[in-house]
């Protein structure tokens, strides 16, 4: 799989992230999908729950409608570094990557501070139009506490 495809996937997924434009997010899935947010302590004992977890095109987007209208959180936006992937396996149209992520948290205030450090674990195969979609994400952060409501998508 071209290494330059998955750097420009993962720029894109970063992007509408950090713009706010959630709404788009879902759109970088395949249906169905696995999106999953959980810490590296978690995968290391064989636990399977996430903080954040959706198995389909249809619970993103109403996770997304639940942070527009259903969720109280304090205001806040991320801006994303993410890492160089790395294939790990390729089979067929599917590849698996594994790519280091660090995120900002900057409140309504200004203040900013690391939220969150990891690396995302994916299946990545094109659409019928050729596009990389996520398959899978799994968010795996490498700590497990968390000081707020993880409300946006990582």
């Amino acid at each position: 799989m071209d290494a330059v495809r998955l750097v420009e996937l993962n720029a894109a997924y970063a992007r509408i992230i950090d713009n706010e434009r959630y709404e788009e997010w879902p759109g970088l899935f395949h249906d169905p999908c696995l999106y999953k947010v959980t810490t590296a302590e978690n995968l290391a004992t064989g636990l399977e729950s996430g903080i954040i977890y959706a198995d389909s095109r249809g619970m993103l987007e109403d996770r997304i409608s639940a942070l527009r209208q259903a969720n109280i959180y304090e205001r806040q936006r991320y801006r994303h570094i993410v890492g160089l992937p790395v294939v790990t396996t390729h089979s067929q149209d599917v590849a698996e990557v594994e790519t280091s992520f660090l995120v900002v948290r900057i409140m309504r205030d200004g203040k900013m501070e690391l939220f969150a450090t990891g690396c995302y674990r994916d299946k990545v195969k094109p659409d019928a139009n050729g596009a990389l979609r996520f398959v899978e994400r799994i968010v795996v952060c490498d700590g497990g506490r968390f000081d707020t409501l993880v409300a946006i998508p990582l």
